[in-house]
């Protein structure tokens, strides 16, 4: 028997619950306890991964977790905290290429002692283990064989963006880094914010990944801003891996992401006039002062490598549905949020699981309408760029 579950496997983590800092752009309060009460009861994930598990101060709060017995290890890998929420052990590390193209690769294990052992090994690449996203002078198919040794599986992060990223920041095609062999050991890629399937879709090469769409949360209300409906038998790691690779009927059923225009990277940007550029061609170069020193967008990156004009999806590529967090839609401020999530249950059961019937008897008709636009994905929206986010208009 075949269950659906929400999964938003690229969660950050600020700091410690002592204060330690390990991503430093991200929320202090964004720590390991702090991220399982914010998916479990506001958000209402399945499943989450949290990325910077391998620095020591995270692993010291989820062993003291495990010995508190708030969570418990899974024989068939991963954490699963409260009975229901999968949490899966992982790691972004940032390369080094041959060519000197710079990524960012997600890498997941399954169990808490693969992930201590591999922040060992990793500790002799990189400067400072405890900091988050931190550059390992090493390649692309070097990193995949040291998470190969450690029972993990590899993922390319946010693929498209302008910074550190597989095609934005390294490549044009696979080719340039990785072997066949190597590059089929590879089972999803991370489309970013500012892609989707039908503009990934145009390098056939990813016709043979599977598609995973994530928050990179540097927050707790940026938690599932973006996330994934994955079919499993049951709630553990093994599952989750052969969901990736599309094996046993497991796989990824649906994308849940922004429209790409609200990503702020989504079209090509000159910083010297000021213009974000929204034509149907790559812009790689300001069409006003002719300056080839703009941050490119990733439709304009995207259209600049692909080998096709035109979109063709495999068989197996899931549906991907343009759906806005609540917190993005105009009106909804964060009483407003809280009173909703009172009255009607987690993030998840108001834009999926309860019916409009269930949701007249807990929302006024005003914010009903909205939800209900929500849910079509019918919004207007302005186009974002050059590192400013796009806008939901009303």
């Amino acid at each position: 028997m075949y269950k659906n579950f929400y999964a938003d496997l690229h969660i950050h983590i600020g700091g410690g619950s002592d204060g330690s800092p390990v991503k430093i752009t991200a929320s202090r309060k964004l720590n390991f306890p702090n991220i399982l009460k914010e998916a479990y009861y506001r958000k209402g994930l399945d499943i989450v991964g949290i990325i910077d598990c391998a620095s020591p101060v995270v692993i010291e709060d989820i062993e003291r977790m495990i010995t508190e017995g708030k969570m418990s290890e899974l024989d068939s890998g991963g954490i699963l905290y409260r009975g229901e929420l999968l949490v899966l052990l992982g790691a972004e590390i940032e390369s080094r290429e041959k060519n000197g193209g710079q990524v960012h690769y997600l890498s997941f294990f399954p169990y808490l002692a693969d992930i201590k052992e591999f922040s060992l090994t990793m500790e002799q690449y990189i400067s400072n283990i405890n900091l988050s996203s931190q550059t390992a002078y090493i390649t692309g198919p070097e990193f995949l064989k040291i998470v190969e040794y450690h029972g993990g599986v590899l993922i390319p992060a946010h693929i498209f963006t302008p910074h550190k990223s597989f095609y934005g920041r390294a490549f044009s095609s696979y080719r340039e880094g990785f072997t066949d062999a190597e590059w089929n050991k590879i089972p999803a890629v991370e489309l970013g914010l500012s892609a989707d399937t039908e503009m990934a879709d145009l390098l056939p090469e990813l016709k043979g990944k599977s598609f995973l769409t994530n928050s990179d949360a540097h927050s707790l209300p940026k938690i599932a801003r973006e996330y994934n409906l994955i079919q499993l038998k049951e709630l553990n790691f093994e599952e989750v891996k052969k969901a990736f690779k599309r094996e046993m009927s497991r796989k990824i059923i649906k994308n849940f992401g922004l429209d790409p225009a609200l990503g702020k990277y989504h079209r090509s940007y000159c910083e010297k006039c000021d213009q974000v550029f929204s034509v149907r061609s790559a812009v790689l170069k300001c069409p006003l002062c002719e300056s080839e020193n703009i941050t490119v967008g990733v439709k304009d990156r995207i259209l600049d490598i692909s080998l096709v004009k035109k979109t063709e999806s495999p068989a197996h590529r899931p549906e991907y549905r343009y759906q806005i967090p609540l917190l993005d839609i105009p009106g909804i401020g964060r009483k407003t949020l809280n009173r909703m999530l009172k009255n009607c249950g987690s993030e998840m059961d108001i834009l999926h699981r309860k019916s409009r019937e269930e949701l007249k008897q807990c929302l006024n008709s005003k914010l009903l309408s909205k939800i209900l636009t929500a849910r079509s994905g019918e919004f207007k929206i302005e186009a974002g760029g050059g590192g400013i986010y796009g806008q939901v208009i009303v």
